[in-house]
């Protein structure tokens, strides 16, 4: 690399992003300035004796001879360190309670699939090695097959997917891809909430529209499909700096992907962050993958198909649940698609609306603090699925996840009956 040498006696090439010299040098070479050694290269070359490499390493390391003129971490980062999961999770593992919280399952995935990561771990050596960086071809090739017969058109496996990974590499790929400095980016609310810090960090400006509920009559639930968007308020949002649109259906959390489909108008430019960052998947995930989905494609809308049997026992655990939810005073808002419900609290909030909390803490997330410590129970506060100025029109809600196994569900139906008892004059 074009500026380094060996260290004098160690053989061994070092890189520093910075020069190296005296801290009475920093105001010379504008603050960016480490530490003395006994001498630098005209290029900003790290040389000396092994002993003063050490010596600059325990120091540098410690934090001592470090000056410099901007703040160490990327301006990117500034307004996004701060994540709601962090506490709720951290909370959920000091309390003995039933999780309900996290959008995870806590049973084992079909046999199908386990049998396919067998045979793609054992099988294969070469599965161990890299393959092509937008995707390994059987599972291109079949998600191209898979998608375009559902979306009836025609998809290209090498132009219109990208493999990546998970839901988040897709996400933060397309961002990084689209969304520039100054470009706003319109956000349905409640959102998943990484979409709002990825939109940051590519530069952009969110712009927040919520979904609204319409009113029910007495004694009837509430349903996702009730929650509107107003038609003239999205519209007023556009403008010219408006560069994208994210919708998501069903809607999170009213309602593990890992590839992108598209245009390769669009997916050309996704690609190149996709080789610049992570560059590939591991080969071994996506052959299970691709396993699997030759095999559900064969059972596609037949009563052995996975894709009809999770939704049917999806459905059943959220019945269960609303059921539960509802014999302690809990109103659930019923939901059309996803294994989220969230559950209306304002009849909690008029019986006790002052529970402890942070100063300006919304009202769900004060309850689920309280839940979690008094009930067993563990939910995610909806608020944190909206903009800081909209949290206090929302705060009334709380989301629970039902993707479970019988077993935490019938430690949920133990818990709530508990809760019902207590209810009792």
């Amino acid at each position: 690399m074009p500026g380094l040498s060996p260290l004098k006696g160690t053989g061994t090439t070092v890189t520093f992003g910075a020069l190296l010299g005296s801290s009475s040098e920093a105001a010379e070479e504008g603050g960016n300035v480490l530490t003395p050694l006994e001498e630098r290269g005209k290029e900003g070359r790290l040389e000396g004796k092994a002993s003063d490499c050490r010596a600059f390493l325990r120091r540098f390391q410690q934090g001592q001879w470090l000056t410099m003129a901007k703040q160490l971490q990327a301006r990117r980062l500034d307004r996004i360190e701060y994540n709601p999961w962090v506490k709720f999770i951290k909370l959920s593992s000091e309390y003995d309670v039933v999780n309900l919280g996290q959008g995870f399952p806590d049973f084992p995935p079909p046999d199908f699939a386990v049998e396919a990561f067998q045979h793609a771990v054992s099988r294969d050596f070469m599965l161990n090695q890299y393959t092509k960086a937008f995707g390994y071809p059987p599972l291109t090739k079949i998600l191209a097959n898979f998608f375009g017969k559902l979306l009836g058109q025609e998809i290209d496996p090498l132009k219109n997917v990208l493999v990546t990974v998970g839901a988040y590499g897709a996400l933060f790929t397309a961002f990084q891809a689209l969304v520039d400095e100054g470009d706003e980016v319109i956000i349905i609310e409640p959102f998943f909430d990484c979409y709002e810090p990825m939109t940051l960090m590519a530069g952009g400006r969110p712009v927040f529209v919520s979904l609204k509920p319409s009113p029910t009559q007495d004694g009837e639930l509430d349903s996702s499909s009730n929650w509107q968007l107003d038609p003239t308020e999205l519209a007023s949002k556009f403008t010219s700096r408006t560069k994208a649109f994210i919708l998501n259906t069903p809607n999170n959390p009213l309602g593990k992907v890992g590839w992108v489909l598209g245009p390769d108008s669009i997916m050309k430019h996704l690609r190149t962050v996709h080789q610049n960052s992570v560059f590939h998947c591991p080969t071994q995930a996506q052959a299970a993958v691709a396993e699997s989905f030759e095999r559900e494609q064969l059972h596609f809308s037949q009563p052995s198909s996975y894709f009809v049997q999770l939704p049917q026992a999806m459905q059943r655990n959220r019945d269960r649940m609303i059921r539960s939810l509802q014999s302690v005073g809990l109103r659930p808002v019923i939901p059309q698609g996803s294994y989220f419900l969230i559950t209306d609290i304002s009849d909690f909030k008029s019986k006790m609306p002052d529970l402890p909390g942070a100063v300006d803490e919304p009202y769900d997330s004060c309850f689920v603090t309280w839940m979690i410590k008094n009930k067993g129970l563990a939910a995610i506060p909806v608020s944190i699925f909206y903009s800081v100025p909209h949290q206090k029109h929302f705060d009334h809600y709380i989301r629970f996840c039902f993707v479970k196994d019988e077993c935490t569900l019938r430690a949920m139906d133990e818990s709530l009956q508990k809760w019902k008892d207590e209810l009792r004059p």
